[in-house]
C-alpha cells in the first residue's frame, strides 16, 4: 500500500513537472537568448572591432555622397554624416539597456519595499503608502517625464531615475497585493509563534516569496522603461551625451525625404528596439504564466 502510494505521488508530481516546463516552452528561452546575445553585443561593442561610432566614413571610390546604403563594409549602412549605422546601433543598446535596467531595478527596490512594508503592517502604515502609491499613478506617466526631463538635467542618472520613480506605484502595488497574499500563510504564523521580529519575517519569510512572482514584472517593467526611454529620445529628452536607439531612431525619420532616400537609418534601430522589447514581453509573460501553473500546483 505504501508503495503504491509513493508510485501515485511520484507519478503526479512528474505530471506536474511537466506540465511546468511545458507552460514556460522554448519560445522563452529563445526570447531570453535574444536579450541576453544583445546585452553581451553592447556591453563588448567598446572592444569589438567596430568602426568609430562618431566616426566619419570617407568614400575614396565617389560613389554619390552620404548616407550609403547596406553593404558588405557598412551592414546597416551609414547614416547622412557617413557614419556607420551598424556600430552605432550597437553603442545605442548601451545607454537603451542601462536605462531600462536601472530604472526597474530602482522601482523595484524602493517600491518593493514599501508594498511589502505595507502588506506586512497593514493599518495605517498600509493606508499611507497605499495613498501614495494612489498619488503616482494619479499622474500621466508621459507627461510627467516629459516635463522632469525638460527641467531637469539629462544625465544618464536623471533619465533612469525618473523612469524608475515612474515603476515605484505598480512595483509597489504588486509587492503588497502579493505579501497579502504570503502573511496569512502557515510558515509566516509559525514564524510569529516562535517570537520572531517582523525583520527577520520580512527578510527570511515574506521576501523570497514575494520576489519569484514579481520577477516576471522585471521582465515587462524593463521592456517599458526601453520604451519610455525611446519615446524621450525621439523628442529630444533623452540622454544629452550619448547614443541611444531613440536618438538614431529620431535622426533616421528627422524629415519624409529621409524616410524616402534612407529608411535604413530608421529601420535598424527600430528592429533592434523591436526585437528586444517583444523578447523581454514575451519572456515576462510565459515566466508569469510558468510561475501561475507552479503555485497552483502547490
Amino acid at each position: 500500500m505504501s508503495k503504491e502510494t509513493v508510485t501515485v505521488s511520484d507519478s503526479a508530481d512528474t505530471e506536474i513537472n511537466a506540465a511546468i516546463q511545458k507552460k514556460i516552452g522554448w519560445g522563452f528561452w529563445l526570447a531570453i537568448s535574444w536579450v541576453i546575445f544583445i546585452t553581451l553585443l553592447a556591453i563588448l561593442a567598446p572592444y569589438l572591432d567596430l568602426k568609430d561610432p562618431r566616426g566619419y566614413f570617407i568614400n575614396l571610390d565617389g560613389n554619390g555622397r552620404p548616407p550609403y546604403s547596406p553593404s558588405f563594409e557598412h551592414w546597416f549602412g551609414t547614416d547622412k554624416d557617413a557614419r556607420d549605422m551598424f556600430s552605432r546601433s550597437l553603442h545605442g543598446a548601451r545607454i537603451s539597456l542601462i536605462v531600462g535596467f536601472s530604472a526597474i531595478s530602482f522601482g523595484f527596490i524602493v517600491g518593493g519595499t514599501l508594498g511589502i512594508i505595507a502588506g506586512y503592517f497593514r493599518g495605517w502604515v498600509d493606508k499611507i503608502i497605499s495613498f501614495t502609491f494612489i498619488i503616482l499613478l494619479s499622474f500621466p506617466s508621459l507627461v510627467l517625464a516629459i516635463m522632469l526631463t525638460a527641467l531637469l538635467n539629462r544625465s544618464l542618472f536623471t533619465i533612469s531615475m525618473i523612469l524608475g520613480i515612474l515603476a515605484i506605484a505598480p512595483v509597489g502595488r504588486l509587492a503588497r497585493a502579493s505579501t497579502l497574499q504570503f502573511s496569512d500563510r502557515e510558515f509566516v504564523l509559525a514564524a510569529r509563534q516562535i517570537g520572531a521580529s517582523d525583520s527577520r519575517i520580512i527578510l527570511r519569510e515574506l521576501l523570497p516569496n514575494v520576489v519569484i512572482p514579481m520577477s516576471a514584472l522585471a521582465l515587462l517593467g524593463m521592456a517599458v522603461a526601453i520604451v519610455a526611454e525611446g519615446g524621450l529620445a525621439f523628442l529630444g529628452l533623452s540622454v544629452s551625451q550619448g547614443i541611444t536607439w531613440g536618438s538614431l531612431i529620431q535622426n533616421g525619420s528627422v524629415s519624409a525625404t529621409t524616410l524616402e532616400n534612407a529608411p535604413w537609418i530608421a529601420f535598424f534601430p527600430i528592429l533592434l528596439l523591436f526585437l528586444t522589447v517583444l523578447s523581454l514581453n514575451f519572456a515576462g509573460d510565459r515566466l508569469r504564466s510558468h510561475l501561475d501553473v507552479k503555485e497552483s500546483s502547490l
